[in-house]
């Protein structure tokens, strides 16, 4: 459907779950996918799914809040692809954690903690990629965010603020680049199911005598949970061609518990 051929491709946090499935819909498109991630057992086992395809990608060890950790990573996808100059035509940033707690409950640790990972790291993502794509005159920037960084929860409160910021700088970064051929946009899952964030999440809400995903469920709109695929999907379109005149776009992906 999306002619990704000779494109190169990195997704953070792609050892499982979404990621996972964002890597893999980008190989079958055609892409060389680098799958990253603090997760090497898990991102050489998504790898070995790609590969099993037919398909194209290699596995790098990568901690996303950390500059050189980064930028080395992004020097091995460079390497690997044949040329230390080149960027990759594709960044799709996926690494993120979560915290369920009261406001006044959670560690100052855990909230910079949770910052570190889902904002710093697309920043140092961002960073890492994007002189090369304005040299190159395109890209493609995909951030995932979160419905949460829209409309907040009870609870949620570091998980929630940190999704926000990612919009933020989803936008801000997308006005910077527009004029340069490169495009970011972020999209924002709603309930989706079968990823290691959402048994966090739902052990953490148990812990706390609060109600899971699962028991919210009933109230989507189209009568169903999301599965990973329905997030790779959406990135996949933002990673083609079909998206050239879409930028500073937040994609809600919830089945219509969030609609605008």
């Amino acid at each position: 459907m999306y002619d990704l051929k000779d494109r190169t491709a990195v997704v953070t946090g792609s050892a499982g779950g979404i990621g996972r499935a964002i890597a893999r819909r980008l190989a079958a498109e055609g892409a060389a996918v680098a799958v990253l991630d603090a997760n090497t057992d898990g991102a050489q086992e998504t790898v070995s799914l790609i590969r099993e395809a037919g398909d194209d990608a290699t596995a790098i060890g990568v901690d996303v809040t950390d500059p050189d950790s980064v930028e080395r990573a992004f020097a091995e996808v460079a390497r690997w692809r044949g040329d230390a100059d080149v960027a990759p035509d594709i960044l799709v940033n996926n690494a993120g954690i979560i915290t369920v707690s009261r406001v006044e409950d959670t560690p100052v640790e855990e909230w910079r903690k949770i910052f570190a990972v889902n904002v710093e790291g697309v920043f140092l993502c961002c960073k890492a990629a994007v002189p090369g794509m304005r040299a190159r005159g395109s890209g493609k920037i995909i951030n995932i965010s979160s419905w949460f960084g829209k409309i907040g929860k009870p609870n949620y409160g570091a998980y929630s603020s940190s999704k926000a910021a990612v919009m933020g700088l989803t936008q801000s970064l997308a006005m910077e680049v527009a004029a340069d051929g490169v495009n970011v946009n972020a999209v924002c899952p709603g309930t989706i199911f079968e990823t290691k964030l959402r048994d966090v999440a739902d052990a953490m809400s148990r812990d706390l005598n609060l109600s899971t995903a699962e028991e919210r469920a009933k109230a989507i709109p189209m009568g169903r949970v999301g599965k990973p695929d329905d997030v790779a999907r959406v990135v996949t379109f933002l990673a083609g061609p079909e998206s050239d005149y879409m930028t500073g776009q937040s994609v809600n992906i919830t089945g219509g518990l969030l609609m605008h």
